[in-house]
């Protein structure tokens, strides 16, 4: 008979302690287990698209709600205004794109890297030259909250890349929604040519379906990998990227308020002067109607003033009639 070994007393041991001794084929069982609850996670859980409205639906209608957005959906945008708008997203859109490059092999990028449909920057460079010239790099400046907005997508795109997608979403999701709303509002408002000169950053040449493609982005997003916490963390990004937003519009009011004279507690909307590189436009009365206020204003404004006149011009009439006789 054999004596019991080192394998038998350690089985007897689990038993006087209460444990039963898991054979392979329960390892292998529950292997299983924890791969069907993997799963069923991943099912239980919402869409990363959906997940990401939900989450932002509060602080998008507080960047919607901001002063500078508000006059602006009105249709009371002035150049100046539309300028230091256009300049702010060069900056943005300069840093975002330089780190979708740095990420776009990386496989919690990668899915949602659309460059030849998306790119903005080109755009932007083509409406700022429009607006200010060949020289526009020298007359546009990175303003504090700008900056800001641009750090942040740096350290997100360097070091926490599983992050960028959050950025990538309001942007260019947002882009291919409202921002077209906001290029029928600039075009009408700024009476830019039907061309579209000056809009280029609302046009998406490489996009022939814009309902489509975000379909087909938002397809993508839901297939990023990540895990409960990853998305929770994107989806706290992507409010921060709404108030990094915010705070943009709130300083581009300021920048805009600043010089402009009050009138009955209201800032005044500045008449309307564009200035392209093609010209100058402004807007004018007509000589003739110069001309005719002119001729009016040098009449007498009061009726006794003029029935004088008329009583002197009679009786100079008179007395050079009885001079001639």
């Amino acid at each position: 008979m054999r004596a019991p070994g080192s394998q038998t007393q350690k089985l007897l041991g689990l038993w006087a302690a209460g444990e039963k001794p898991r054979s392979r084929e329960d390892l292998g069982g529950n292997n299983e287990q924890a791969r069907m609850a993997q799963s069923s996670e991943r099912m239980s859980r919402r869409d990363l698209s959906e997940a990401l409205k939900e989450s932002t639906k509060e602080v998008h209608v507080q960047a919607e709600s901001t002063q500078f957005m508000e006059s602006f959906q009105k249709g009371q945008v002035s150049l100046r205004e539309f300028k230091l708008y256009l300049a702010s997203l060069y900056y943005i859109y300069l840093a975002l794109e330089e780190e979708s490059e740095r990420n776009k092999d990386n496989p919690v990028y990668a899915p949602v890297y659309f460059p030849n449909e998306l790119n903005r920057r080109a755009a932007l460079e083509e409406d700022l030259e429009y607006f200010y010239g060949p020289t526009w790099r020298k007359e546009i400046q990175c303003h504090e909250a700008t900056q800001k907005y641009v750090d942040r997508l740096h350290h997100v795109g360097q070091y926490e890349p599983e992050l960028l997608v959050a950025h990538a979403y309001t942007r260019y999701l947002g882009d291919l929604s409202g921002g077209q709303i906001l290029k029928k509002i600039a075009q009408r408002s700024l009476h830019l040519p039907n061309t579209g000169e000056g809009l280029s950053f609302f046009n998406f040449p490489g996009v022939t379906n814009i309902s489509k493609f975000k379909q087909l982005y938002r397809a993508r997003m839901n297939s990023l990998p990540m895990d409960s916490a990853t998305e929770e963390r994107i989806l706290e990004e992507a409010k921060k990227s709404f108030l990094l937003n915010i705070e943009v519009f709130q300083e581009l009011q300021r920048l805009t308020s600043q010089g402009q004279p009050l009138e009955n507690g209201h800032l005044v909307q500045p008449k309307l002067e564009l200035h392209a590189r093609r010209g100058n436009t402004t807007h004018s009365p007509k000589e003739s109607d110069r001309e005719r206020m002119t001729h009016k204003n040098m009449l007498p404004s009061t009726p006794l003033l003029r029935w004088t006149l008329a009583l002197f011009f009679m009786a100079a009439t008179i007395a050079v009639g009885l001079y001639a006789m």
